[in-house]
Parts: structure tokens; sequence; C-alpha cells
């Protein structure tokens, strides 16, 4: 427990020393310093020189210099290195002496690199060498003498250069952290858009829709209410009905953003309602045809529900803006791909991309369902492309995956 304690209040005081100011913690290490480098200077051995003026002058320098370690710290090294090497050549025989060298050789280490710590070392080991070969007889067994007081210059630098390392590594730590971290905003935030593109494709193809074909079927209705009430009625019929689909479908988008909703959602619209999609269209002036070849079933929900907007945006589109007679839409499948074209013809102009759907230019608000057309092929590994016709009239035609692997680079022929 008590060692415990004794390590928590080691990090304390760490933590509490990195808060001080530059200059403060510089002066309280510099003290420090020449508090045991003072002792160790005042009691020499007796058959060596006792302490005097040059002494006390040395260790001064030594500490003063200690207080600019940070900022020249070569400076501050060759002023400790001398007056460490000068007690030694004065006389003065202590283990203390080269304190205020070893902080500095620290000091170079930790706020230098590689290159400099290197030549710092073989200077001091070979200084410390020089002094050792030439005071060495002085001193009571001097046997190995030079070869210790070479080595002892490197274990400060080498204590330098490992805590220069463990910080640089902690930095690279923490710039890979906050890195991921960003990475985790922006694929979040990524995210975050790509449904509410999603959310949005699929409010505009229901709404845009489902307006369209309730104000065709609504001027039937008006146009035959006195004359036809039969057909007012059935128009009318039509219009509630569209409104209903409409509502379930806009109660399954809305579901997905609601948290913990274990309510049943209404099922994906697929290449099997396209006969009720078309129905809710006609009466408004446009004659529809409608082709299937192949086998349609086994399809992937999201491939019918691209399948099931391609078409709702285009046949939107020809009511509102093309202003044609005929469409023919067109559902085949062959092998592994499934085709889907719709086309009208041009004998009042206009086009299918026309308005709304219409490719950039347009209009304010253009360009969104075929955007739409786009985002959701794309989805499901597939591809489209529209655009006038030789003769006249507009065509839409994409192209989708109907088996396992999806080819997203073959266009159609």
């Amino acid at each position: 427990m008590n060692g415990v304690n004794r390590v928590m209040t080691f990090e304390h005081l760490r933590a509490r020393s990195r808060t001080l100011p530059p200059l403060t913690a510089d002066l309280l290490a510099a003290a420090a310093v020449g508090l045991f480098t003072a002792s160790d200077a005042a009691v020499n051995d007796p058959d060596y020189r006792q302490a005097d003026r040059f002494t006390w002058l040395l260790l001064a320098v030594s500490v003063l210099a200690l207080v600019v370690r940070r900022r020249r710290p070569m400076l501050v090294v060759t002023v400790t290195g001398a007056a460490c090497a000068g007690w030694a050549l004065y006389g003065h025989i202590g283990e203390l002496l080269n304190l205020p060298v070893i902080v500095a050789l620290y000091t170079v280490a930790v706020l230098g690199d590689r290159r400099r710590t290197v030549w710092t070392g073989a200077v001091a080991a070979a200084a410390s060498g020089a002094v050792a070969l030439r005071v060495g007889h002085d001193v009571a067994n001097p046997q190995g003498l030079p070869v210790l007081e070479m080595v002892w210059p490197l274990v400060p630098l080498l204590l330098g250069e490992a805590v220069r390392t463990r910080r640089e590594l902690l930095r690279v730590y923490e710039a890979r952290a906050a890195r991921a971290e960003e990475d985790r905003e922006r694929e979040a935030a990524r995210r975050v858009h790509e449904e509410r593109v999603r959310i949005a494709r699929e409010l505009h193809d229901i709404v845009a829709h489902t307006v369209t074909a309730m104000t065709v079927q609504a001027g039937v209705a008006l146009d035959a209410l006195d004359v036809r009430p039969e057909v007012s009625r059935r128009a009318m019929r039509q219009v509630r009905d569209s409104g209903k689909e409409a509502v379930r479908e806009l109660r399954a988008t809305v579901t997905v953003l609601r948290e913990g909703d274990d309510e049943p959602t209404a099922p994906v619209p697929g290449i099997d309602r396209l006969g009720e999609l078309i129905e809710r269209f006609e009466g408004g002036g446009v004659e529809l045809v409608m082709r299937r070849e192949g086998d349609l079933d086994g399809l992937s929900p999201m491939s019918q529900l691209a399948v099931h907007r391609i078409v709702q945006e285009a046949l939107t589109n020809v009511v509102r803006h093309s202003g044609a007679r005929r469409a023919a839409v067109s559902v085949v499948r062959r092998d592994d791909r499934l085709t889907v074209e719709i086309a009208n013809d041009a004998e009042r102009g206009g086009a299918v991309g026309g308005g709304s759907g219409g490719g950039e230019g347009a209009g304010p608000g253009a360009g969104f369902g075929l955007i739409g057309m786009r985002e959701r092929v794309a989805a499901a590994g597939g591809g489209v492309e529209y655009g006038p016709v030789p003769g006249g009239g507009f065509l839409v035609r994409a192209w989708l995956p109907a088996g396992q692997r999806p080819d997203r680079s073959q266009a159609p022929s």
C-alpha cells in the first residue's frame, strides 16, 4: 500500500512539475543540482586539495549555466564539462562533482536529435578519457580508470535519447489517434449524408409520383363529373388509393429514422407492382404500354426497388412535362442482366427528361429525378443512360445485375 502511495505521489509531483513555467523549473533544477554538488565539493578526501575560492567559482559557473540549459544546451555542456574537468585537474575527487555536466548532457539528448547526441557523446567520452589519463597517476587504484571515465558521459546521453524517442513515439501515437478520430467523424458524417440523400430520394420519388398521378386522376374526374359519373367515381377512387399508397410508402421511409421501432413496415415496391403503377397514370392523355420478358422472379429487393422507382420517375416526367401521347415500358431479363427502358414519342414535343427530371439547366430544382435514377442504379451495381432518340422522343435505359455478381463496367449495346 505504501509503495502504491509513493508511486501516486511521484506521478502527482511529476504532473505538477510539468505545469511550472520553464524558467521556474530550470531554477529549481539548478538549485537541486547545486545543493548536491556543493555538499560533495565541500567535503574532499583529506589527502587531496580542499575546497577554496576556485572550487566555489567553478560550482557557481556550473549551476548558473544550468539555468539556460534549454535555450543553449551545447554551450551549457561546454561550460559544465570544463568546470568538471577543472575540478579533476585541480585535485578535487568526488562522486557528485560531475552532476552538472550529467544534467547538461541529458538536456542535449532530450532536446536535440540523434546526430547531435552521437557527436556530443564522442567528444565528451574523448575529453573525459583524456582528463582521466592526466589525473590517473594521482588517484588511488587507477587501473581501468580511463575506460570507466569514457563510459559515464554516455549514460545521461542514452537516457535522454530514450526519453526523447519515447516522447516522439507518444506524439506519433497521439497524431494517429487524432487522425483515426477524424476519420471516424468523417465516416459518420458520410453515412449521415448518404442516409439523408437516400431519404430525400425516396421522398422525392414518392411525392412527385403521387402528386402527378393524383393530379391526372383528379383532372379525369373533373372532366367526367357531369357527363360520365362512373368514370369520375373511378378516378376519385384512384386518387384515394394513390394517397393511401403514398402514406404507406412515406411511413415505411420515415420509420428508418425512429429508434427502437419494432412496428412492421410496408413491403418494398417491386416489379410485380408495376401494373398498379401504370394504372395510376391512365386517363391522363398518355397511352401506356408495358412489356415484360424473361424470368423476373428471384431478383434482389434493391434491384426491384430500383426498377420500380426508375419507371415511376420516368412516367411522372412523361405525364407532367413531355406532352407525349404514347409511352412504352419494357422490362427484360436475359441471363444475368435486367434491362429497363421507358420511351415516349414526340408528337407534341418534350421528353421524359424534361422538367424536374431533366438534366442540368432545366430550371430551379431540376435534375433531382435523373440524379436519383443514377444513384439507385449505381447502388444496385448497374448503369443508366438517357437522351433524345432519332426521329423524336426520349429514351431512358437502365441495366441492372440479375445474378449474384453485378457487372458495372459493361454498358448495354
